[in-house]
């Protein structure tokens, strides 16, 4: 046997005896090495599709100067509230990831609510990822075809683009761990390909001061202060889904340094590749006024065009729809974990059903085509209103967004309690930690706001809704099954194994 597979073999003993530790039988198959957990989340964050897809939100507020300094102030704060959460991540690597560290942390109700808000904002992230990629996907059809994309046609590819994201992770992680490091290299080698292109195609470029200085301000609001804070949302929204490493943990050798390096990786890695992709994208903008009311519904597809001429922008924004197909099949693979381990622990109406494993490959099979189907049923009213779309998967950042520093905000707050991994902050541990917990705490103010006045039915922010909503749903179904069916298991040393006729149960 050489070195290297004696060391993995290790790791998985290692790492399956941290699991039993924390009260969980060993199910799933690690398959998955470092690279592979970092590739998980840099695949969900995927600046080719978060920056892409919000880039004609950032031209209205603020525009260029927002967007470029926002960039960076939230990049910097998210690595605060990604490093936190790595530590705790380090001390509790299982699939259920957020909502187990609160639990384990808080106690069933803080790990309870943290659990309903994870999923759904998984979920509604999972629904927005692929429908942009639809989106996207029509802007190239009506360039290369004509075909109008109509909320219908835009449907249709969605639909589309979920049974192909079933039908991949149905195959196993090692597949799926593969393609995330794909993904990687996609992401970083399309950033290149489109900056480049931009920068040496066109004759034209804005000025520098214009790009890091020009501010717009077509929200409707008077407040310029008001206007900034809001344009940060776009970076925010782009940095989520990096609790896909801790998802994936139970999946991944040596789990307790890999799936918190992973989170941090992922969070810096993105930070810099985002902010490259935004400036080269913005100093190409020809016709700012052409690109924000473009006919292809797609700004970014706008600014192709104009830049690089029709053959040009259809290869490019293939590289982007490409990099949202990766995000999405990373997103089906993280959600469908967090289905797998909240039905483990009894959380979900049908739990049995959801937790059960195959025995061929070790995937949650039932859990990936629950994932995509409640994600298809999410995005179901964007073929009558936008805005109602928008009501529905405002979860996806007003949910997972504060779901990520709950649990630093417990280990903080019940000291005692914390058992340090071997991946941690030392003395550095409470610092970023409160300050983690303020920006989050200030950036689930903003998601809440109003983004465009006058506020009418279409351009009202349903965020809070669908907090309250969604809270509202999880206390129903506590008072109704799951004060009686939730229960997680102890984190004491070798002694929460659950049984194996239960475990055998779930196995098929």
């Amino acid at each position: 046997m050489s070195p290297t597979v004696r060391q993995r073999r290790d790791d998985r003993i290692d790492d399956d005896a941290k699991l039993r530790d924390l009260g969980y039988h060993p199910v799933l198959i690690r398959r998955m090495g470092p690279f592979g957990n970092f590739a998980i989340s840099f695949s969900v964050i995927s600046v080719l599709s978060g920056c892409m897809t919000l880039y004609g939100f950032g031209l209205t507020t603020g525009g260029p100067a927002v967007m470029l300094w926002g960039w960076v102030l939230v990049g910097l704060m998210v690595m605060f509230v990604g490093a936190a959460l790595a530590e705790v991540t380090s001390a509790y690597p299982t699939s259920g990831a957020l909502y187990y560290m609160a639990d384990q942390l808080g106690g069933r109700r803080w790990g309870w609510y943290t659990g309903w808000l994870n999923l759904l904002g998984l979920l509604g992230t999972l629904a927005g990822i692929d429908y942009g990629a639809a989106m996207f996907t029509g802007a190239l059809l009506n360039l290369q075809w004509g075909l109008d994309p109509t909320p219908g046609v835009v449907m249709v590819i969605f639909l589309c683009i979920l049974v192909l994201h079933a039908t991949l992770n149905l195959f196993g992680v090692r597949l799926v761990s593969l393609m995330n490091s794909v993904s990687v290299w996609w992401h970083f080698a399309g950033v290149a390909v489109i900056v480049a292109a931009l920068w040496f195609v066109p004759s034209e470029h804005r000025a520098t001061s214009w790009v890091f200085g020009e501010f717009v301000n077509d929200t409707g609001w008077s407040s310029s202060l008001y206007v900034v804070m809001i344009g940060l949302l776009l970076a925010q929204y782009t940095f989520t889904g990096y609790d896909a490493s801790a998802h994936l943990s139970e999946e991944t050798t040596d789990a307790e340094v890999s799936a918190a390096s992973g989170i941090v990786r992922a969070v810096g890695w993105s930070w810099v590749a985002g902010f490259v992709l935004l400036a080269g994208v913005t100093f190409a903008i020809q016709d700012y006024a052409g690109t924000q009311n473009s006919a292809t519904g797609v700004p970014p597809a706008q600014i192709f065009l104009d830049a690089v001429g029709l053959t040009g922008a259809k290869l490019l924004l293939l590289i982007v729809i490409v990099a949202q197909l990766f995000c999405g099949n990373a997103e089906v693979a993280a959600t469908s974990r967090m289905v797998f381990a909240f039905s483990r622990d009894g959380a979900l109406p049908f739990s049995a059903q959801w937790r059960r494993v195959s025995a061929r490959n070790g995937t949650p099979a039932r859990a990936v085509l629950l994932t995509v189907v409640v994600a298809a049923l999410l995005a179901l009213p964007a073929l009558y209103s936008k805005a109602a779309y928008a009501a529905v998967t405002a979860i996806a950042v007003i949910g997972i967004t504060p779901a990520y520093v709950i649990p630093v905000f417990l280990r903080l707050r019940y000291k005692e309690r914390f058992r340090q991994g071997k991946w941690n902050l030392g003395r550095w541990s409470v610092p970023i930690g409160w300050t983690a917990v303020v920006w989050v705490a200030f950036v689930s103010v903003l998601f809440c706001l109003p983004q465009t006045s006058p506020v009418d039915v279409d351009s009202f922010n349903y965020a809070p809704i669908a907090l309250v909503c969604v809270l509202g749903l999880a206390s129903l179904w506590w008072a109704v099954a799951g004060r009686g069916t939730y229960t997680t298991p102890t984190f004491s040393s070798g002694s929460g194994d659950r049984e194996l006729a239960e475990m055998s149960d779930e196995i098929v």
